[in-house]
């Protein structure tokens, strides 16, 4: 499947973080299976696992907000992934352009584009 070996833990996954390829600003963390990976290579846009719900699931599947691969990096241990992506629409569930919305002190300084009530 890849050229590269990947340190799966013992779970079998691996944290994925998907960064906008343009702006290069970091929007979620997620994991990914060795199907997840499969799919996202099959299809060209990012599927994840869900550790809560025990499956695989296509970013957007719901929101129509998905993550189109740019391109994907290993780092140097093969324990972590890059997914460069063109997101459409916001990558967080709470309406956030990012995840990482807020500060450590609580403090908000990230953008809401959508909704969540409007779109689960």
């Amino acid at each position: 499947m890849t050229d590269v070996t990947l340190a799966f833990d013992d779970n079998e996954y691996i944290p994925a973080v998907a960064q906008d390829a343009e702006s290069g600003e970091v929007l979620m963390l997620a994991y990914v299976t060795e199907a997840a990976l499969e799919k996202t290579r099959e299809t060209g846009y990012a599927h994840y696992y869900s550790r809560s719900r025990d499956e695989l699931w296509k970013k957007g599947g719901t929101s129509g907000h998905t993550q189109e691969i740019e391109e994907i990096r290993v780092d140097c241990d093969g324990d972590a992934l890059l997914y460069r992506i063109d997101q459409s629409g916001g990558a967080c569930h709470t309406g956030y352009e990012s995840c990482f919305h807020r500060t450590l002190d609580g403090e908000e300084v990230g953008e809401k584009v959508f909704e969540p009530d409007d779109v689960y």
